[in-house]
């Protein structure tokens, strides 16, 4: 993977690693740091191994990721809720606790592991590391995920999602009441400036990205509320890191939640990916999938309306 990134900081410098954790959120900062040492950073045609170097507005950085070393992925006999499948396309509804792909020191009990073992051929399909993947889902956020079973596929999905063609609608449960009954979250997206675990809102001149969510009052349940989200862009936690920041967090959400209790034993946010709509990638047809939201969900909106 190469990056060439021109550097936009608010007056003063900022410190290469922190900068680039900042523009390349899929990078860990240690990873980054390591990049940096290992020469694969320049910095205004340089090469740059100080991590604690720093840049400032005008300066032109070049990062060079070496291609990932394939993990030993093993195919696990994981049961899979099928929505729709043909040679070309899979859409499943995933359960909560499932991670999507693996990484290291977590190479195995993911999606990929699972996939392998239900299509054989998915190896190199989009990459080693994520085979078939297209987009994510957090580890303990439900529903429907597509996954391209050939190349062809993987290129017209990518670029569907890029394109916003391809339409991703979540029911989530909310804390509190929005005042009105729809509306638009317009705010960028970027890592945590203290906490590197988290993303946050963060002005685009200190490295955040663009991050839409539209958003549409289903169900107001007292002191909580059902909304239908629906993104236009897909940035990390963006659902989450958006509904927080206008004070309704998503109920069981262990990051950015409140942390109150609820009558109900979440496995983590309620928060539920139920609708897909997109072309197939090689009929051009319309496919809307969608993924009935699992039990703990549809109880926890039984025990809030039983309050009412």
């Amino acid at each position: 993977m190469t990056d060439s990134i021109d550097v936009q900081v608010n007056g003063g410098s900022e410190r290469l690693d922190r900068f680039l954790a900042d523009q390349l959120p899929d990078l860990s900062r240690s990873r980054l740091q390591k990049l940096i040492e290992q020469g694969q950073v320049w910095v205004n045609g340089e090469v740059c191994t100080s991590k604690k170097a720093t840049v400032q507005s005008g300066d032109r950085i070049h990062v060079e990721v070496p291609p990932a070393v394939p993990l030993d992925l093993q195919p696990e006999s994981i049961p899979l809720d099928i929505l729709y499948e043909d040679d070309d396309l899979l859409i499943l509804n995933k359960p909560a606790g499932l991670v999507v792909h693996p990484a290291p020191g977590h190479a195995e009990g993911t999606l990929v592991n699972a996939l392998l073992a239900h299509c054989p051929n998915l190896v190199g399909i989009g990459g080693v590391q994520r085979p078939g993947i297209v987009h994510r889902l957090d580890k303990d956020t439900t529903g429907a995920i597509a996954i391209a079973k050939t190349d062809q596929a993987h290129h017209s999905l990518q670029a569907q999602f890029k394109a916003k063609t391809a339409r991703r609608d979540y029911l989530a449960v909310v804390y509190g009441a929005p005042k009105g009954e729809s509306g638009t979250i317009d705010l960028p997206i970027g890592r945590h400036p203290v906490d590197r675990k988290k993303m946050a809102i963060v002005p685009e001149e200190k490295g955040g990205r663009r991050a839409v969510t539209h958003w549409l009052v289903k169900e107001r349940l007292g002191n909580f509320t059902l909304i239908r989200f629906q993104l236009e862009t897909g940035r990390t936690h963006q659902i989450r890191v958006h509904s927080a920041h206008i004070g309704h967090p998503v109920v069981g959400d262990p990051v950015y939640g409140a942390g109150r209790s609820v009558g109900v034993n979440l496995p983590g946010q309620a928060l539920h990916a139920w609708k897909l709509t997109l072309q197939h990638p090689v009929s051009g047809e319309w496919i809307e999938a969608i993924a009935p939201p699992p039990e703990v969900f549809t109880k926890l909106l039984t025990v809030l309306r039983q309050r009412m």
